[in-house]
């Protein structure tokens, strides 16, 4: 591929907005203040489970200062959710987690609504309560909801287990025969941990409602098309009604695509005739927001003596926590043991995935749900398998990956598989069969996910001075998705990217957007972006040949001015000037993309973990990681690089340090100093290979990367560790405590 030939495309441009950001001058959702602004708290329960027996608002009611002090009695019965609606805005009869909203002031400062929280009366009866997936749905546990079944869009799955939110169950050829053809049987289980997202900027929203009825909102939401339209369903109300303000995000990962606060908000505004504004704390994010799923996962795998995979079974056991409403999926099931082996020849499959209600925080989305989990197991359990033959790791991997034209497990078909290339460069650049030192360990592990869709638009206004503004409904969450879209406009128009501008504003006022997630932003919001820029150029391509005197397909344009016969130039901004009715007016137009099939690709990562560690204290250093990309067309550079790193850190986290822990129905960490995260001492020396072809399906044949770094690392980084110790670990985090328990006992790991 000639990247050559392209003018901005494959370019390590800075962000459009790094000036705004680093200056301070980006305002965030709680930077935002309104005339008459009150200010919300809110009331959490301080238990797992309990049944409500008594409320008693009247000391905060008369505290001056106070405006509004709202309960579940005083709240219609609305059930919200994403999909399934099971969250109550506030609870009413019952809390089924310890941080569940019962309450909610609105006052005239932070302080004041702090101070009416503490007068607030609740009194609860405790119920038993069940905080372990497995134990939730052995016969006899406590019921956290009556009839889970009854709530809309709620699934109703066949088998009789208590506390089910969902099941899904994936399954290509005859696995029973498999195991029977298999000379080696391998089965093992391993657990990964209940963890936070980890973003710096808190949820926060503003909620004013006009004296028209209309409701305008400004939060931290990367879904404000999303946002509009479940409040609207929610609450009953047409979505035109529903205005949000679209506001650069300070980090997500998945955790801000839901209502959160928002409802509260708005029944404090609708009560209170004013503005209302809420800003979580960080004890509140890491004690009463959504987390990533914890998993009890399953793996029984058939295998000849030579290496080859035959059968796998997979039983993934997700921790769905108090309510299933934070989850967007159909039917609430996180799609991640969908990528069981999804990378390599199994003749035949089963993998079956269920969600359990329990008595904590909510899950929710985390950069690739279920993935990381998934994957830790499976790639973990490929090591245990290949050592236990007395075959190398990757040699193991080699022998089973796919070849081009090979379907996958689930039987999907791709084009242009390079997972084998993949991995040969990642174990080449990190110099794989080098003896190391005693205590010094390597891991691999393999991962693959395709590129998503959804629906987007962008609007393109030519102005009077030649300047080009593209206006998106994708608000800037960190990926760098404006900067992006600024190159394919200016690629596909063939001008200076400075030329571009790309604006958000509103719901009202941009195109409609599905919103970020899925690794799909540059292929949804960049492919209607192209689009419409491409309709753009055509439109001044037959301007210009009208000007020249000429046909279209004699109009050449070179650096942003367009060439008829005998070197007759005409300007850019001349071009455009022909395109407006009036003169200084300008010229608008907009494109609209629904989802459709995509390309039958894919993209394969391979990542490489080098690790020492102190068999005295068990501390692990991890030295070096290495990730090779098949990655299309990389078309940002800086950008792509930066969530591969990004990614690969936050991976490092899930698998050493990062755990919210829950101790009697509490989650131990109430702040940042207590849940840890790596910081720049941490960081190896991060090495990446990209592997480029033209067969993306976004613009200019990109690929996906946004959920594909952090994937593997965790695997990468166990399978290390014992290489470098002769102890495997079956559970996440592996803690230096781990391990120096496990060298002293002298043997395994606990599965």
């Amino acid at each position: 591929m000639d990247l050559k030939r392209h003018y901005v495309i494959g370019k390590a441009l800075p962000r459009v907005e790094a000036a705004e950001k680093v200056s301070g001058e980006t305002r965030y959702a709680a930077d935002i203040t309104l005339p008459g602004m009150l200010w919300a708290k809110i009331l959490r329960s301080p238990h797992a489970h309990a049944r409500i027996v008594s409320v008693n608002t009247s000391r905060a009611r008369d505290l001056p200062g106070v405006h509004v002090v709202l309960t579940g009695k005083d709240l219609p019965q609305v059930l919200m959710g994403k999909r399934i609606k099971d969250i109550p805005v506030l609870a009413r009869e019952r809390v089924r987690y310890t941080g569940e909203p019962v309450a909610a002031v609105a006052a005239e400062s932070p302080e004041i609504a702090e101070e009416a929280l503490s007068l607030i009366e609740i009194g609860y009866e405790e119920l038993p309560s069940v905080t372990d997936p497995l134990e939730a749905i052995k016969p006899g546990a406590p019921r956290i909801h009556k009839d889970p079944t009854r709530y809309i869009n709620a699934e109703r799955p066949t088998v009789g287990l208590p506390n089910l939110q969902s099941m899904k169950v994936w399954q290509r050829g005859d696995v029973a025969q498999a195991f029977e053809g298999a000379e080696r049987i391998f089965e093992h289980t391993f657990r990964t941990q209940l963890t936070h997202h980890g973003y710096i900027e808190p949820h926060a929203c503003l909620v004013s409602i006009t004296p028209q009825g209309g409701i305008e909102i400004w939060a931290s939401n990367k879904s404000p098309f999303g946002l509009r339209d479940h409040l609207a369903e929610d609450l009953g109300i047409a979505p035109d009604r529903v205005k949000v303000h679209i506001m650069s995000v300070g980090g997500d990962f998945g955790g801000k695509a839901s209502l959160i606060d928002v409802p509260i908000c708005y029944f404090l505004a609708e009560r209170s005739g004013r503005p209302v504004k809420s800003v979580l704390g960080y004890s509140e994010e890491l004690t009463a927001s959504s987390h990533r799923h914890p998993s009890v996962i399953t793996l029984r795998t058939g295998v000849r003596r030579d290496g080859t995979l035959l059968a796998m079974e997979a039983k993934v056991v997700f921790d769905g926590g108090a309510y299933a409403g934070f989850k967007h999926a159909v039917g609430g099931t996180l799609g991640g043991p969908r990528f069981a082996g999804s990378s390599y020849r199994i003749p035949a499959i089963r993998i079956e995935a269920i969600c359990v209600y329990t008595n904590h925080v909510s899950g929710t989305q985390v950069r690739s749900p279920g993935c990381p989990q998934t994957i830790f197991a499976v790639e973990s359990q490929l090591d245990l398998i290949a050592r236990e033959l007395g075959m190398d790791t990757v040699e193991f991997r080699l022998r089973n990956l796919l070849d081009d034209g090979e379907p996958n497990p689930l039987g999907q078909k791709w084009q242009e598989i390079r997972a084998k290339e993949t991995l040969r460069k990642a174990a080449r650049s990190s110099r794989w069969g080098r003896k190391g030192s005693r205590y010094r360990g390597r891991g691999v592990a393999v991962f693959e996910r395709g590129t998503n869709s959804g629906r987007s638009g962008a609007a393109i206004t030519l102005g009077r001075e030649g300047g080009v503004t593209v206006f998106i409904g994708v608000p800037d969450v960190g990926p760098g998705i404006s900067t992006v879209v600024q190159q394919i406009v200016a690629e596909a128009l063939g001008v200076a990217v400075e030329r571009v501008q790309v604006k958000v504003g509103d719901t009202d006022t941009v195109p409609y957007d599905s919103g970020v997630g899925g690794s799909r932003s540059t292929n949804t919001a960049g492919h209607a972006a192209y689009k419409a820029a491409c309709e753009v150029r055509q439109k001044l391509v037959e301007a210009a040949a009208g000007n020249l005197g000429c046909g279209r397909d004699q109009v050449e344009q070179r650096n942003g001015s367009f060439y008829g016969p005998g070197r007759k130039a005409l300007s850019f901004q001349k071009a455009s000037s022909l395109l407006m009715s009036e003169p200084g007016g300008s010229f608008s137009h907009e494109v609209n993309i629904e989802p459709s099939g995509q390309l039958p690709v894919t993209s394969f990562c391979a990542q490489v973990a080098e690790v020492e560690v102190d068999p005295e204290s068990g501390q692990v250093w991890l030295k070096k990681l290495v990730t090779a990309h098949d990655a299309g067309t990389v078309l940002n550079r800086l950008t792509h690089q930066g969530q591969i790193d990004g990614g690969l850190i936050q991976g490092m986290g899930f698998a050493l340090m990062e755990e919210t822990p829950v101790v009697d129905g509490r989650i131990a960490t109430s702040h940042m100093g207590e849940f840890k995260i790596p910081t720049i001492k941490d960081v190896p020396e991060l090495s990446t290979v990209i592997l480029e072809s033209p067969t993306g399906p976004a613009p200019y044949q990109g690929k996906a990367i946004g959920e594909i770094p952090n994937v593997p690392t965790a695997a990468a980084i166990a399978n290390a560790i014992a290489d470098a110790v002769g102890v495997r670990f079956f559970k996440l985090p592996i803690t230096s405590e781990e391990i120096h328990r496990a060298l002293k006992r002298g043997n395994g790991a606990d599965e």
